[in-house]
């Protein structure tokens, strides 16, 4: 029996909850421990785990009030965006596995449908949780449910994607009874932006209107009903008068606040009166809440950006336990190469969706602020905001995250391909992520652009080719250009002084050899050549190309390799339909598999997969050097169980 874990915090009060209705259960007086007490078991797991941390911090006191409030589960309690969900999870029956967080068979670090019933609806990417909440209250009403209702917790920085105000925009014709809590911390990840951001912060602090629609409340109870109409009347124009009008009640929500999000004698009583309005269908309402991100946590208090997802860390000094490197991360040599691009050519500009630290824009906004542009959780404007600059002789670089990119699909096909406009767009994250899972993996951007005319298509094999790749999309403007490149450090490369474009459409041979070729496409070049390493100590000697260009493809290239080898092997981290789907298209084409010649492709399997490290993810899919190796050899005729009982042979 191993001896318990002194080093973790004492929690009497949280001991006694393992669901909601335990918490529900106890005496008010008791609510401050559990919150206290919350706040220090989430702490102690993410110091362990690594993760989102500030988001969580800022919920603990409306996590509590609403799991005490509402009858979760039976009432729908959605969480927008995921990451602020680790106090529910502790609440909701899953204490005991949050020092799984992140972890290989652990829990989720989002909110995830088949991990709980508590969890109403899957939130990874942002601002989807008003439109699945009206779908949810709908759905209750059509099955005659007359009691459930439905909670959508979105935070400020989701506000800025114009889904949740599609879905706000209908909820005034919606049925059933729906509750939107806005999460108003001045920050989603990166500091706010935009216009919705200065509203909230002028309704935050416009004491005036609070003040006008008491009065206005109070003096109307006191008199006859046609007297109380014009008071309602006069309450609005002391509304518009104060405030400038009140977005939401405009778009059909009836507003609460703004409240303090850390006060449970506020959120208490004001989301019990929520609850039994709703519980009349007097809705939908959307209750403002004020919080701090990082809140109880002094280091995340003081820096509320550094402190959205960490590594593990000590608890007690706040530094984090980041691995050391002896490469740079791919994002640090785009950001870097860019700047040196802009030095030279004042057109480039970049454009970010919220996620300025995340793709390395920081540093270029450093440098340029005035040719920066951070449009909030806003993808699909993000893209055609680039097209307009485009139009203007400007030569913008979008940085957006592959799993993101999904979002612009249109905007880059209707308002840039079509229009053959030369914006360039920076995928990072490419391939799979790690720890965020399968819902941030980079999976589908090489299949789903390839099908697109006028696209350049491009990854670079290693940090030192994101450099020429980077040069070469400056230079490149014809037309859009893509390019991606993964999480995480390079291989090690030595980088160029400066970046050189590259041919468009030229790959190139990185190992002469014969017999099975290896064909790469991005950053799987490394594994690869570890694959022809463990091939050659097999007595093959296999060539290794490294493609550079998805679309157009070296087809010259691919022709003269068919000819002088028995085989090719296509090795890709993309969902299948993408690089090697177009090497087998060209080859069908050319008449090359008529004549039998043997062709595979290693792409990305075709289901989800969860989250542990990029090495075990990698391994998974088959995309690692044994693998390849093993295929190879198949090609060559050896029965799987054969192949991989050579390749394990030598990696002992």
């Amino acid at each position: 029996m191993s001896a318990p874990d002194t080093t973790r915090p004492q929690t009497p009060t949280l001991d006694q909850i393992q669901r909601p209705e335990d918490l529900r259960a106890l005496p008010d007086e008791a609510l401050p421990a559990v919150v206290d007490e919350l706040r220090a078991e989430l702490i102690d797991a993410v110091s362990r785990t690594g993760g989102h941390l500030g988001a969580g911090l800022g919920v603990v006191e409306l996590t509590v009030a609403l799991h005490r409030i509402f009858n979760t589960p039976d009432d729908r309690l959605i969480w927008d965006v995921g990451h602020q969900s680790y106090p529910h999870k502790i609440l909701t029956e899953r204490r005991d596995r949050i020092r799984s967080l992140r972890q290989k068979d652990g829990l989720s670090g989002f909110v995830r449908r088949s991990e709980s019933e508590y969890d109403a609806f899957g939130t990874a990417h942002s601002s989807t949780s008003i439109s699945a909440a009206l779908g949810m209250a709908d759905g209750m009403n059509q099955r005659g449910d007359e009691n459930g209702q439905v909670i959508a917790v979105i935070g400020d920085g989701a506000m800025s994607a114009g889904m949740a105000y599609e879905a706000m925009n209908n909820s005034a014709v919606g049925r059933g009874r729906l509750t939107v809590i806005l999460n108003d911390n001045d920050m989603s990840i990166s500091p706010p932006v935009g216009a919705m951001s200065s509203y909230l912060s002028r309704l935050s602090t416009s004491r005036a209107y609070q003040g006008l629609r008491d009065i206005a409340k109070n003096i109307a109870e006191w008199f006859p009903r046609p007297i109380q109409t014009a008071a309602k009347r006069w309450e609005g124009f002391a509304r518009t008068y104060a405030t400038g009008g009140t977005l939401f009640e405009e778009l059909g929500f009836y507003y609460i606040g703004p409240i303090d999000g850390h006060n449970l004698d506020h959120l208490l009583p004001v989301l019990e009166n929520v609850r039994k309005a709703n519980a009349q269908s007097s809705g939908p309402f959307l209750v403002h809440v004020v919080t701090q991100k990082g809140k109880g946590y002094a280091p995340a208090e003081a820096a509320a950006d550094k402190y959205h997802g960490v590594a593990r860390f000590d608890v007690i000094s706040g530094k984090q336990n980041k691995p050391v490197s002896n490469a740079p991360s791919y994002t640090s040599v785009f950001a870097n190469a860019l700047i040196r691009e802009a030095e030279k050519d004042e057109r480039i500009t970049a454009i970010t969706a919220a996620m300025p630290s995340g793709t390395g824009l920081d540093r270029f906004g450093e440098h340029f602020p005035e040719r920066t542009h951070d449009v909030g959780i806003a993808e699909q404007h993000a893209v055609t905001f680039a097209a307009g600059q485009a139009c203007e002789g400007l030569k913008p670089f979008v940085a957006i995250y592959s799993t993101f990119m999904q979002r612009a699909y249109d905007q880059l096909i209707h308002d840039v391909a079509i229009q053959n406009l030369p914006v360039r767009f920076v995928l990072d994250r490419a391939g799979y992520v790690g720890a965020d899972g399968q819902t941030h993996h980079g999976a589908f951007d090489i299949a789903s652009l390839l099908t697109v005319p006028r696209l350049v298509v491009a990854a670079p094999a290693d940090e030192a080719e994101l450099v020429h790749m980077t040069a070469t999309a400056a230079a490149h403007d014809n037309g859009p250009f893509v390019y991606r490149f993964p999480r995480g450090e390079g291989v090690g490369t030595e980088l160029p002084a400066e970046g050189v474009p590259l041919p468009i459409g030229k790959g190139r041979v990185v190992r002469e050899g014969s017999t099975v070729a290896l064909l790469s496409y991005g950053t799987r070049l490394n594994d690869t050549l570890k694959a022809a390493d463990k091939l050659a100590a097999r007595g093959f000697n296999p060539t290794v190309i490294d493609a550079r260009f998805a679309k157009p493809l070296d087809c010259d290239l691919i022709d003269r390799t068919v000819q002088s080898h028995d085989a090719l092997l296509t090795i890709e981290e993309g969902a299948s339909g993408g690089f090697g789907a177009a090497v087998l298209t060209h080859l069908a084409d050319s008449g090359a598999l008529d004549r039998g010649f043997k062709i595979r492709t290693l792409t990305m399997p075709d289901r989800f997969i969860d989250h542990m490290s990029p090495a075990d993810q990698l391994a998974e899919a088959g995309l690692d050097p044994d693998t390849i190796a093993c295929r190879a050899l198949q090609l060559l005729g050896m029965d799987e169980a054969e192949a991989m009982l050579t390749i394990s042979a030598l990696s002992a």
